[in-house]
C-alpha cells in the first residue's frame, strides 16, 4: 500500500519574485527573487522528487508509471493517463506579473501537440496592503480591439481589478485573461501544463536583461471574450468543517479552517488528495484501506500527496491550522 508523500520543492527565480516563500516554507536559501515554489509537478524537466519514506529519491512520474492506480486512483488514471494531472504552486509576487492567458485543452492540442491546456485557481494566502489581482474583462472587446489595446498599452484598463485579502479565491478557466499583482502571495492549483501566452509585460526586462517574449497572436485566439459581472469566487467559510471552494472537471478544492480534529472520508473517492497547509501546523493521519495508519507532521508551507488507497484522513491541529485539499471527482 502507498503512504502520504512529501516532495522536494522546486524553487523558481523570477524577475518579479519576492522574498516571502523561503520563510513561509521554513527553508533556508541564498537565492533571491524566488517567485514560485513548485510543490507537486509532473511537468517535464521539473518533475517532483519524493522527500520522505521508502520512496525518497524517486520521481513522481516513475511512481505514477509503476504504482499509478494506488497513488492517483483507477478513475483518475482512466481519465487523465499516467501523467500526474495537477501542478501545485505557491507564488510570491514582489512586483506585477505579466498579463497572460492560457489555452483550453483543444487549443493546446492544436498549437502545442501533446500538451494540455491550463485551468487554474488562486487562493490568497497573504497580501500586502492594497495588493491587487487582475481577472477577466470588464467590457466587451473584439479580437481587433484587443490588439489595439495591447499596442497602445491600455489593455489593463478593461480588466477586472480586485484588491485582495487572505482567503480570497479566484477561479480561472482556460481563456480568462489574468495577472497576479505586486504584494500578492497565493496558492495555485492547476492542470499539469506550463503553457502561458504572455500579453503585456509592462516593458520590463527578463533575468537575462532582454525583453520577455510576448505571444499576442496565440493569446488572441485563446482569450474568452465573454464578460461576467464578477470574477471573485464567493464562499461562506465554515469553522471545523469542509468548505467547498471550486469544483470543475479538472479539480475540486476545499478549505479546512480548524482548531479541533476533523476527518474526511475518502473511501468512495478513488482519487489522490493534495493537502496544502497555508497556516498553522498539526498532524495529518492517513488511514489506509488495509488498516495501516501513517502519521506525519504538516506545517505552514508544506504540501502532502495522500494516495488514493487512503480510506480517511484526519487533521489534528496544533492550536489552529488551515489547509486546502484538492482531488479529482
Amino acid at each position: 500500500m502507498m503512504y502520504p508523500l512529501k516532495f522536494k520543492p522546486y524553487l523558481c527565480e523570477k524577475v518579479w519574485g519576492g522574498e516571502k516563500i523561503a520563510p513561509f516554507k521554513g527553508i533556508f536559501t541564498t537565492r533571491n527573487r524566488i517567485g514560485e515554489s513548485w510543490e507537486i509537478s509532473a511537468v517535464p524537466g521539473h518533475v517532483s522528487v519524493v522527500d520522505n519514506g521508502p520512496l525518497a529519491g524517486k520521481s513522481l512520474t516513475d511512481i505514477m508509471i509503476s504504482n499509478g492506480v494506488e497513488l492517483a486512483g483507477k478513475k483518475v488514471i482512466e481519465k487523465t493517463g499516467t501523467e500526474f494531472p495537477l501542478l501545485i504552486k505557491f507564488i510570491d509576487a514582489k512586483s506585477d506579473l505579466s498579463v497572460q492567458v492560457h489555452p483550453t485543452d483543444e487549443l493546446a492540442a492544436r498549437t502545442n501537440p501533446g500538451q494540455k491546456g491550463k485551468t487554474e485557481m488562486w487562493y490568497v494566502v497573504g497580501a500586502d496592503k492594497g495588493a491587487k489581482l487582475l481577472s477577466g474583462l470588464t467590457q466587451e472587446i473584439t479580437p481587433e480591439e484587443y490588439e489595439e489595446k495591447v499596442q497602445d498599452n491600455t489593455i489593463t484598463d478593461v480588466l477586472g481589478r480586485y484588491e485582495v485579502h487572505p482567503g480570497d479565491v479566484f477561479f480561472l478557466p482556460a481563456g480568462r485573461i489574468h495577472a497576479i499583482g505586486a504584494g500578492s502571495f497565493v496558492a495555485e492549483i492547476q492542470q499539469t501544463s506550463d503553457i502561458t501566452y504572455r500579453i503585456y509585460d509592462y516593458g520590463r526586462l527578463g533575468l537575462d536583461g532582454k525583453p520577455r517574449e510576448l505571444h499576442l497572436e496565440k493569446a488572441k485566439e485563446a482569450i474568452d471574450y465573454t464578460v461576467f459581472p464578477d470574477y471573485r469566487t464567493d464562499y461562506v467559510p465554515k469553522k471545523n468543517a469542509e468548505t467547498r471552494l471550486v469544483s470543475c472537471k479538472y479539480f475540486t478544492t476545499s478549505l479546512f479552517d480548524i482548531d479541533k480534529p476533523v476527518s474526511k472520508n475518502l473511501s468512495a473517492l478513488d482519487s489522490f488528495v493534495v493537502v496544502m497547509c497555508v497556516a498553522g501546523k498539526g498532524e495529518l493521519v492517513d488511514n489506509e484501506g488495509d488498516g495501516s495508519v501513517h502519521r506525519l507532521e504538516i506545517r505552514q508551507g508544506e504540501t502532502v500527496l495522500v494516495p488514493a488507497t487512503s480510506s480517511t484522513i484526519e487533521f489534528h491541529p496544533d492550536g489552529a491550522m488551515t489547509c486546502l485539499t484538492s482531488f479529482i471527482e
